[in-house]
């Protein structure tokens, strides 16, 4: 998910951090779930995400850990 452009929309397949993983979760990150960048802080770190009819911010540790397959 750290690889997105604003405004892209991706699929979140996966997670590679288990414990994260159960945060995500419970936030509504669910795998199959659409997930669109909606900005990113001047320094890139944290992301806000639109995910399950609201926005979540990330930073970018946590958001490495989601495996997302990006929507054209």
């Amino acid at each position: 998910m750290d690889k997105m452009k604003v405004g892209q929309s991706a699929l979140i397949v996966s997670f590679t951090d288990e414990l994260m993983s159960l945060k995500l979760l419970e936030m509504g990150c669910v795998p199959g779930e659409l997930v669109i960048l909606e900005c990113k802080a001047p320094l890139g770190d944290p992301i806000s995400i639109s995910v399950s009819g609201y926005l979540l911010s990330l930073r970018i540790d946590e958001a490495c850990t989601v495996i997302v397959a990006i929507q054209d």
